[in-house]
């Protein structure tokens, strides 16, 4: 699978539009555009950062947010 593929799944665990993903990250949102589009490859170490900030909030599930007013 490669870096695009895993950004597509990670966004699509958040439950998140492309809009309120990018908004999550910081990340300018034709930036983001670029990667899921295959326009521009995104670096792999911040692929690593995505899933490990999502794992420690806990922000894949939107129930979890929604429990806890994030």
């Amino acid at each position: 699978m490669d870096t695009k593929e895993k950004l597509i799944e990670l966004k699509e665990r958040t439950g998140y539009n492309w809009r309120e993903f990018a908004a999550y990250f910081g990340i300018p949102y034709r930036t983001m555009q670029d990667w899921y589009l295959g326009n521009r490859k995104m670096p792999d170490y911040l692929l690593r950062l995505m899933f490990y900030k999502l794992e420690t909030e806990k922000s894949t599930d939107r129930k979890v947010e929604e429990e806890y007013g994030k």
